[in-house]
């Protein structure tokens, strides 16, 4: 009986306790007249980033619906970084929206805003509506 017990609250602590981020980096994207910037540049630079740094996954979560022209928002989650991997991910992060947003084509393009300093807890996402895993 104890070894059932004991079996079972090691599943149970292992589940709920597994690979669940606690804080987050947020990339929103906004819209001036015509939609929002494309997430191409963040998402191809994310992408690189996992591969160079050789970590197996990458948690995304995207809110969509924040606007009449789709409005959106990332989160990257950063706990499983160390911290030379998280400095290098927000100074890259910096930098591909400022490219972005200084490389615009039109200037009804969307702007893309990230606040380095800024860091989101799970608990604040737990309101968040529309919030999704991002799968692309």
């Amino acid at each position: 009986m104890k070894k059932i017990i004991i079996t079972t609250a090691l599943l149970a602590f292992t589940f709920f306790y597994s690979q669940k981020n606690q804080n987050y980096l947020e990339i929103s994207y906004g819209s001036v007249c015509c939609g929002p910037a494309s997430d191409k540049p963040v998402m191809s630079f994310l992408k690189e980033f996992k591969n160079k740094s050789q970590i197996k996954s990458m948690e995304i979560l995207i809110q969509k619906g924040r606007g009449r022209e789709g409005e959106y928002t990332l989160y990257v989650g950063t706990d499983f970084l160390t911290k030379n991997q998280k400095k290098r991910l927000v100074r890259g992060l910096t930098a591909a929206v400022s490219n972005q947003n200084n490389n615009k084509k039109s200037q009804s393009v969307g702007n893309v805003f990230f606040d380095s300093t800024a860091v989101v807890t799970q608990s604040e996402l737990a309101d968040v509506k529309n919030l999704t895993i991002y799968k692309k």
